[in-house]
């Protein structure tokens, strides 16, 4: 199957945002696209409470989702929102850190909230703490489609090895990773940390991202597709835009053959301390 995959250097305004989503997605569309996806928080990018609270909505009043909805359905394809900044009806007053699977018919299909919060001290002048703003989801997420069993993930998650062991011993075929990744962190991290959670699971891993200057932050970018066997196949540097490739679905059964380590599972004790001394 053909894949599309939207680089974006998103702003803190919806508007502009969704148009140039929908712009790139038709061009990736054009190219032959029948599966696109978008980054982390497509709709706004923003460090501002104040501003998130001005501008957000809840899912159903949200027009980057109904856009987008409109957008899938227009070209039949299926969609993935990497994620959206979503108000919701709950008694925790933060955000949801959203990201949902579209149909060709325009339906949201799945729904996963980002778990992992990035609460991080990354250098005396580089801290982030998400949770502040958005409050963390509570379950792992995998949605069956005609081409493959999709699960669902979102940037910080990819330290987590063992939510992409349980996505791919429940089925999972595809892991999608949208991200906002930061410049220092991803420049270390963001592909070992990708063809790792590939190589370990067996799947594509698909990791649609923002990049570049926004509004008080900076982005990685790197949009990239993993193969089962740990291959780079797409890595999109830097620049905003759209990419697709050719995918086989039948990669994922070839590398679990060759190491069917997602079988090979053993309990084992908890970490027990040893002196240095000890002879036990």
């Amino acid at each position: 199957m053909r894949i599309g995959l939207v680089q974006l250097n998103g702003s803190d305004d919806p508007t502009v945002n969704l148009d140039e989503l929908r712009r790139l997605i038709g061009a990736a569309v054009a190219d032959g696209a029948e599966f696109v996806l978008t980054p982390e928080v497509s709709n706004c990018l923003s460090q501002s409470r104040k501003h998130q609270n001005d501008v957000l909505q809840l899912e159903e009043d949200d027009p980057t989702l109904a856009g987008l909805r409109e957008t899938a359905k227009e070209h039949a394809i299926w969609l993935l929102i990497g994620s959206l900044g979503l108000k919701t009806n709950e008694d925790d007053p933060r955000f949801a850190n959203r990201s949902l699977l579209v149909s060709p018919q325009g339906d949201v299909v799945a729904r996963y909230d980002k778990i992992h919060m990035f609460d991080v001290e990354v250098s005396p002048t580089e801290t982030w703490k998400e949770s502040n703003g958005y409050r963390p989801g509570e379950a792992a997420v995998f949605a069956q489609t005609p081409f493959a069993k999709i699960g669902m993930t979102v940037c910080y998650d990819i330290r987590f090895p063992h939510l992409y062991r349980d996505l791919a011993q429940a089925g999972a075929e595809i892991i999608t990773v949208p991200a906002a990744f930061s410049p220092v962190t991803g420049a270390a991290h963001w592909e070992p940390l990708l063809r790792a959670r590939a190589i370990e699971t067996g799947c594509f891993v698909i990791a649609p991202a923002q990049t570049g200057q926004h509004v008080g932050r900076t982005t990685h970018g790197h949009t990239m597709v993993v193969a089962p066997w740990g291959e780079v196949l797409l890595d999109m540097g830097t620049e905003p835009g759209f990419a697709c490739l050719d995918i086989d679905l039948g990669d994922v059964r070839k590398a679990r053959q060759r190491v069917p380590s997602l079988s090979h599972d053993r309990k084992y004790s908890a970490p027990i301390l040893r002196g240095d001394d000890s002879d036990t």
